[in-house]
């Protein structure tokens, strides 16, 4: 520092000042900095507890209008850990009622001649299997696993037919499913679930907790006295995003090597400095973001409103929960201008991939641009607004 030029000297030690000024600040703030802390620890803890994109212990009946070998061999397909058997009723109505009162999901009903057709092999075998869909995710693959278990058990049926009938040599036609599953070979859901839950409330932060902050200077009458100092905007608006790209390092810091790692695993196959730099940019894309945002509103309650405004379809439309092949054109390309559009590129990428700059060269030029843009935006807007 000693190298620089006076003037240069004094800026970059203005910087400083102020930088740790908001870093004081934001730990005075009790409900900001528990929020901060929160979002970093307990909250990736909850959001990885409550994964459920697999089905698990869904509580079954039966009601076995057969009482035969088959449709006891079928009633005992309905296995843990997908499904847990509660019994048999006598009636469907009673089954019925228990779905309308939750204590089961799945209703498995067996005719009577149930194993009378399945050996004269004349027409389908049918059952009925009623789920309860008030849960859509739990519901859809409740039955799709229902549909497998009597697939399977129908092939299993019709090969001891041709085995009896001396055609137990003739290979059946199939189509092997053969799976090579990259980067999660385990389909591990909580890894997902973690670094997505990350993204989100790194987001969130990134973009409240400046616009608190501008909001604060204008409501305590503090952002007049800055002013005349001898600081220029630049200065002021660059230590609050300074002092957020801090804070977002420290926090995805705690919840990657204190939370993620030792008790999820989450693994970090690409470097961790690019991992952390391009963490920064974000971080000072969405700052600017928020600053930009606080230039619009006279109080805290506007600027809580309008960070919701923003963070509710950049979180939900960026690709976080939601797949982006699955929205329409239009809306896909609109999204392109999200700063979380490409950070979950890079994020994934770097962590489950192990990419580098190479192939997210794109992702980190678009990141940088929205950035730049952004920071001119409330700059522009904050000279106009105290000029």
């Amino acid at each position: 520092m000693r190298r620089l030029a006076p003037g240069a000297r004094v800026w970059l030690r203005q910087l400083l000042v102020m930088t740790v000024k908001e870093l004081r600040q934001l730990v005075r703030d009790r409900a900001l900095f528990i929020y901060t802390v929160y979002i970093f620890t307990a909250n990736i803890v909850i959001a990885a507890g409550g994964a459920a994109g697999e089905l698990h212990d869904v509580r079954t009946i039966v009601r076995d209008g057969d009482h035969s070998a088959a449709s006891r061999q079928l009633e005992y397909l309905f296995q843990p850990p997908y499904f847990r058997l509660l019994g048999e009723v006598a009636r469907p109505g009673e089954g019925l009622r228990m779905l309308d009162r939750g204590q089961a999901k799945v209703l498995l009903d067996i005719p009577d001649g149930f194993e009378q057709t399945l050996q004269e092999g004349q027409r389908a075998a049918s059952v009925q299997l009623l789920v309860d869909t008030s849960q859509a995710n739990t519901g859809y693959l409740a039955s799709s696993y229902g549909v497998r278990i009597a697939a399977g058990m129908g092939q299993a049926w019709t090969e001891r037919r041709l085995a009896r009938a001396g055609a137990a040599n003739e290979p059946l036609p199939r189509i092997a499913d053969e799976i090579r599953v990259w980067s999660n070979p385990d389909l591990n859901e909580t890894w997902f679930v973690t670094i997505s839950e990350l993204l989100t409330m790194m987001t969130v932060a990134c973009i409240l907790l400046p616009a608190a902050a501008m909001v604060r200077e204008k409501e305590r009458g503090t952002i007049e006295q800055l002013l005349v100092s001898p600081l220029s905007p630049f200065q002021v608006m660059l230590a609050k995003v300074v002092a957020m790209v801090l804070v977002m390092l420290a926090g995805t810091a705690v919840a990657l090597f204190g939370i993620m790692q030792p008790l999820y695993h989450v693994p970090i196959k690409g470097s961790v400095a690019l991992f952390f730099a391009l963490t920064a940019l974000y971080a000072f894309t969405n700052a600017g973001l928020g600053l930009a945002a606080a230039t619009f509103a006279r109080n805290s309650a506007q600027v809580g409103m309008l960070v919701l405004l923003m963070v509710m379809p950049i979180v939900t439309l960026s690709g976080t929960w939601t797949p982006l092949e699955s929205m329409p054109a239009w809306l896909r390309d609109a999204m392109y201008v999200s700063p979380l559009r490409h950070f979950i590129d890079i994020a994934y990428s770097i962590l489950l991939r192990g990419a580098g700059v190479r192939l997210l060269w794109d992702s980190i030029l678009a990141t940088a641009a929205l950035g730049a843009a952004l920071f001119a935006l409330g700059l522009v807007r904050f000279r106009r607004q105290f000029a």
